[in-house]
């Protein structure tokens, strides 16, 4: 299988975590997977390990809050690859403050790595997308992004009141609806996913999951058959609410 035939997957914080993990399910499905990595050193180490799997993957210089770098990773896979088949959009910051505890600071880091981020890659990426025969975007969000759930009281999601990471992956929800759109008339599905609370880096290792079974989810909706949803949120029960 030749580079020009694979399909080729970036993935936004791809040396750790839900990232690698998914990396590595991607290039045992046969993908060219590209790493996303704001430190050079420790992305390309994660692309040695993978490596040693068999899997065709590497280290893409990738801050998601650089447009600089973000640009250049543009120009390097329209070189090299010529086309991006999926975009897994997984870079993002924890910011769990309680409202009275929170800075505007901090509210807006959130946004720029979470939401405006997702969507700088996003545009920079576009006509690399849409030069894929059946491109696929996942932005990985989470069910505490839903307003629904945060209105009733009855909700398990009710209690979880962290604004500013809570409001940008609602923003990052809005993304996807609008990618949807705009992508309407191209074979591209675009979906939110939340993989569950995983144990990772991330959550100081706090979680019910594994990167393992967290990544599953992403897999399959970054896989979709042509048939599959696009402009939803889904989690691995199915549906959540806006």
């Amino acid at each position: 299988m030749t580079v020009q035939m694979k399909k080729v997957a970036l993935i936004t914080g791809g040396n750790r975590g839900l990232g690698i993990e998914t990396a590595r399910q991607l290039g045992s499905l046969g993908y060219t997977v590209l790493l996303g990595a704001r430190n050079q050193e420790k992305g390309a180490e994660a692309a040695a390990k993978l490596q040693a799997q068999e899997i065709d993957a590497h280290c893409i210089e990738l801050d998601v809050t650089d447009q600089a770098t973000i640009d250049a990773a543009a120009g390097l896979i329209t070189t090299k690859y010529g086309k991006l088949d999926v975009l897994i959009n997984n870079a993002g910051i924890g910011v769990m403050h309680k409202f009275t505890e929170l800075s505007v600071a901090d509210l807006k880091r959130s946004f720029d790595t979470n939401f405006f981020g997702a969507f700088a890659i996003s545009q920079a990426m576009l006509p690399l997308i849409e030069k894929s025969d059946a491109p696929r975007i996942v932005n990985i969000s989470s069910s505490i992004g839903s307003l629904t759930l945060h209105s009733d009281p009855a909700s398990g999601i009710y209690p979880f009141k962290a604004l500013a990471y809570s409001s940008s992956k609602t923003a990052l929800n809005q993304l996807t609806t609008h990618l949807a759109f705009t992508l309407k008339h191209t074979p591209a599905k675009v979906n939110s996913v939340c993989p569950g609370f995983v144990a990772t880096d991330f959550n100081n290792g706090y979680g019910d999951l594994t990167p393992e079974q967290g990544s599953r989810i992403i897999v399959q909706y970054a896989t979709l058959a042509q048939d599959g949803p696009t402009g939803g949120f889904f989690n691995e029960q199915g549906v959540i609410p806006w």
